[in-house]
């Protein structure tokens, strides 16, 4: 089954941390809605099955009811679609009831709110334009008009954000009728407003953001909520059906500025430019690999899941040499408590996730 990402490239607001493509021009919600239908037309006729659709961003949300009924209708006509989850990415100041009703009846199984913090200081320095009071009432709103499947944002390493902040915070979302929960790590992305020497020393070190990441998965992990990937935790049945899809290598269709695609054996992306994307018949794409390395793939996107990785398969697919580097390089990570291998099976530990660049680079290369 292969997944489809719709990029909704447009933001109320830029949140200074953000470097995802995005721009505040209403003006263009209804061309660009237009060109993401006529770019899904593109693929009629292809017998291509998908079992998820994904809208993100930039702030899907501020597309109407209408709009997302009109895109997902689209895809109904061109792709088969096979129960599928449909996931839409919404920041608590632009829903509303009607808005969330009108997206169940399109078709919407899942919402997933940037919520960020329950801490109103946290989140104004972050730049939301919502409050926590906001964001409850927005999940709450959501269970009430029957999304069974809501999901919220948690940032860690905010400026001010204390390990017992943290607890407040996730003690909050927990409580709230959520199954799914990502916990992002802020980084200073080049480019943003955040991008500069005082706020670098404003943040959290290394090492509280080691601390607030194993606190996060051992209280996450008490209410129900399990890891299933570096950021992600679900209680049963909540797992992101889509976000599974890449990290399993398997072929999703990115659609909008900025998406990328894995389809066909080719990963490939459409250039950042709105405006572009609008006017062009077709969106124009851009190839990255028409062949990607399988075993560094595998070995790279596997280690993101608590379930791991098969050592056996990544040897298949990279060679005699590459398994006996894994088993050797395993071996010493399993002493350091930063991995586990049972039956063939590497996984890394919370503890092996912090470091998992380097880990992954010393099985690599």
């Amino acid at each position: 089954m292969t997944g489809i990402y719709i990029h909704v490239p447009f933001c109320k607001r830029k949140c200074p941390y953000c470097d995802f493509y995005s721009v505040c021009r209403p003006e263009l919600y209804k061309d660009y809605t237009q060109a993401v239908c006529r770019n899904i037309e593109a693929f009629r006729g292809r017998d291509i099955k998908c079992d998820t659709i994904y809208f993100g961003g930039g702030t899907p949300s501020v597309l109407s009811a209408e709009q997302v009924d009109r895109i997902i209708d689209t895809a109904g006509k061109c792709f088969d679609l096979c129960k599928p989850e449909i996931t839409l990415e919404a920041n608590p100041s632009s829903v509303d009831r009607e808005k969330m009703l009108g997206w169940r009846k399109a078709g919407v199984t899942r919402l997933s709110f940037g919520v960020q913090s329950a801490n109103d200081r946290e989140l104004g320095f972050l730049g939301r334009l919502h409050d926590f009071s906001q964001a409850k009432s927005a999940v709450e709103t959501a269970a009430q008009v029957g999304f069974r499947h809501i999901s919220c944002d948690i940032m860690l390493g905010v400026k001010g954000q204390t390990l017992e902040s943290l607890w407040d915070s996730i003690e909050n979302l927990t409580a709230l009728p959520v199954d799914h929960i990502s916990a992002y790590m802020l980084k200073i992305e080049k480019g943003t407003a955040f991008d500069c020497d005082e706020m670098r020393n404003s943040v959290a070190d290394d090492d509280m953001l080691c601390d607030m990441y194993l606190q996060t998965v051992g209280q996450l992990e008490s209410k129900g909520f399990l890891q299933y990937e570096i950021s992600n935790f679900a209680k049963e049945g909540g797992k992101s059906r889509h976000n599974l899809k890449y990290w399993h290598g398997e072929e999703y269709i990115g659609i909008g500025p900025s998406a990328h695609s894995f389809f066909d054996n080719e990963r490939y992306y459409c250039k950042s430019d709105v405006e572009e994307f609008i006017s062009d018949k077709v969106q124009s794409m851009v190839v990255l690999e028409d062949d990607p390395d399988k075993a560094e793939e595998y070995v790279m996107l596997g280690l993101r899941l608590t379930e791991g990785i098969d050592i056996g398969k990544a040897e298949e697919l990279g060679g005699k040499e590459l398994g006996e580097n894994i088993r050797k390089k395993a071996a010493l990570f399993q002493k350091q408590g930063l991995c586990v291998v049972e039956k063939g099976i590497l996984r890394l530990t919370p503890a092996g996730f912090l470091a998992s660049n380097s880990i992954i680079g010393e099985l690599l290369w």
